[in-house]
């Protein structure tokens, strides 16, 4: 048997993974199958032979890796140097250092506390879980950390794939992609279908309007200068309405007509817009709602407005 590296070979001339849809209905045979949360073998072994399809990376290196899975797949793709780093082997992503610089960093982090890893480890109890219940702050804070530490320590022209997933949690719909911090360039964004999860055969309440979430995001960012670092950060924050820059007399009334979920009279209009209107003119105010309320969305009825309804 040959030891030289030997990257998964494309169907067909295609060198590449031919779009940004990953499904594998059959997880294949590497890690262990019974460990909850473990990735697709073929997800590491796709991303390995697509970003190195003629050499193999300098320094592979997963974080979290608790299932086993990139052990196998590094092993079957004739890989040498790599580092399969977690919690459970006495690795700790916010506190230790990355042992060597890496061209390819895949990491597979928690979805906050969907599975709690504390409950089925062996052993003490790990404060610096990621599945530890927590505040979802504080998890992308944390996450943020590891990612930040992450793309540090790649080489440059590495990548850093993170796969990680989206949550439901008492009726909020929560995306860690679109609330983490993204250090890099964004080379590919792919979206993963989940096969034989739980939430697959979970009963919702039949008065549910809950859509089940089976897709996962896989996340590839690129180093690509050594001292400059592009950085996107999210920064949430609740705006009135009414001072938005581009609100308009349209948007501002028919929310006021929601409010008031009934009837308004016209001089009712006028005195709501008075509050925000940038002149004192009343003639100049009345003939700009009046202007308004021609249009279809609004009806007349006895001297009350409401919205149109269709």
């Amino acid at each position: 048997m040959s030891d030289k590296y030997t990257p998964h070979v494309f169907e067909g001339e295609n060198k590449h993974l031919r779009s940004t849809i990953m499904s594998y209905p059959d997880r294949g045979p590497w890690g262990d199958k019974n460990f909850r949360g473990n990735v697709s073998g073929y997800v590491i072994r796709d991303l390995i032979s697509n970003y190195f399809p003629t050499s193999p990376p300098k320094q592979f290196i997963e974080v979290f890796s608790g299932g086993g899975t990139g052990q196998d797949v590094c092993q079957d793709l004739k890989l040498e140097n790599t580092l399969h780093l977690d919690l459970s082997t006495g690795w700790d992503a916010l506190t230790d250092k990355l042992p060597a610089p890496s061209d390819l960093t895949f990491s597979h982090p928690p979805y906050w506390d969907i599975i709690k890893y504390n409950q089925l480890r062996k052993g003490e109890f790990q404060a610096n879980d990621l599945s530890n219940k927590m505040p979802y702050l504080e998890f992308i804070n944390k996450l943020d950390c590891i990612n930040e530490k992450i793309y540090l320590n790649l080489l440059n022209n590495g990548y850093h794939a993170i796969l990680i997933g989206d949550i439901r949690r008492k009726g909020k719909y929560y995306s860690p992609i679109k609330d983490m911090a993204w250090f890099g360039n964004l080379k590919d964004h792919f979206i993963k279908i989940q096969h034989n999860t739980k939430m697959e055969n979970h009963a919702y309440n039949k008065n549910s309007d809950y859509t089940r979430i089976l897709h996962e995001h896989l996340l590839v960012f690129q180093k690509k200068e050594l001292w400059n670092i592009p950085l996107k950060y999210v920064h949430n924050t609740n705006l009135e309405m009414k001072k938005l820059k581009r609100v308009s007399w349209q948007d501002l009334i028919i929310t006021f007509l929601q409010q008031r979920n009934t009837g308004v009279k016209f001089e009712e209009i006028i005195n709501f817009t008075r509050t925000i209107a940038n002149t004192d003119n009343l003639e100049e105010i009345e003939m700009m709602i009046g202007k308004e309320l021609k249009s279809e969305i609004f009806i007349e009825q006895k001297g009350l407005w409401f919205l149109t309804s269709k």
